[in-house]
C-alpha cells in the first residue's frame, strides 16, 4: 500500500478520536455539572491528541508523505499577460 495513503488514515482516524473526546467532554460538563474532573481530563485527552496529530502533519510534510496543494491562483496579480 501507499505510505502517503496509510498516512492519511491514520490523520483521519486522529480527527474523529479528537472529536469523539470532545463530544465526551461536552456530555460530561452537562452530566457532571461541575462535580467531577473528568470534562478536564476529557479535554486534556484532546489537546494531546491534537498536538500529537500536528506534529505528525509537521512530519508528514519533512518527510514527503503529504503534499500542500492550496488554492488556485485567481485575480489579476497572479495572471500572466501575453506577449504583444
Amino acid at each position: 500500500m501507499d505510505p502517503g495513503l496509510i498516512f492519511k488514515g491514520v490523520v483521519i482516524v486522529f480527527l474523529l478520536v479528537i472529536f469523539g473526546s470532545l463530544t465526551i467532554g461536552m456530555l460530561f460538563l452537562i452530566q457532571d455539572k461541575g462535580q467531577s474532573d473528568r470534562t478536564v481530563k476529557s479535554l486534556t485527552v484532546r489537546i494531546v491528541l491534537s498536538l500529537i496529530l500536528f506534529l505528525l502533519l509537521v512530519i508528514g510534510f519533512a518527510t514527503g508523505l503529504i503534499k500542500p496543494h492550496g488554492l488556485p491562483q485567481t485575480g489579476s496579480s497572479q495572471t500572466q499577460k501575453a506577449p504583444q
